[in-house]
């Protein structure tokens, strides 16, 4: 089965750190655009974060610049999200979505909550 799987959300306090994981599950993701997006509870969902397949190109969200950085190891076929500075609006559901072409995919989320 193609899917992705997320990893590392958690319990963290304010100002905190955790680092998400997105690893593929039946295909690489080579030459895929990588995105982060979070929902929080009676929120939509938005986007955080993406990579370009070649990872030379990066954006980021105005609510988490300066404090997340988006990454990848082509060797491990991963994704990473490094969050730092995590304030208690961050809390939310994070997903990450593989995009290529007309093939998307989509991972179950991680919980991250931020909270003392």
């Amino acid at each position: 089965q193609l899917q992705l799987v997320e990893s590392g959300g958690g319990l963290v306090q304010p100002g905190g750190s955790l680092r998400l994981s997105c690893a593929a599950s039946g295909f690489t993701l080579d030459y895929y655009a990588i995105g982060w997006f979070r929902q929080a509870p009676g929120k939509e969902r938005e986007g955080v974060s993406c990579i370009s397949g070649s990872g030379r190109y990066t954006n980021y969200a105005d609510s988490v610049k300066g404090r997340f950085t988006i990454s990848r190891d082509y060797a491990k076929d991963t994704v990473y999200l490094q969050m730092n500075s995590l304030k208690p609006e961050d809390t939310a559901v994070y997903y990450c979505n593989a995009n290529r072409g007309s093939r998307t995919y989509w991972g179950q989320g991680t919980q991250v909550t931020v909270s003392s």
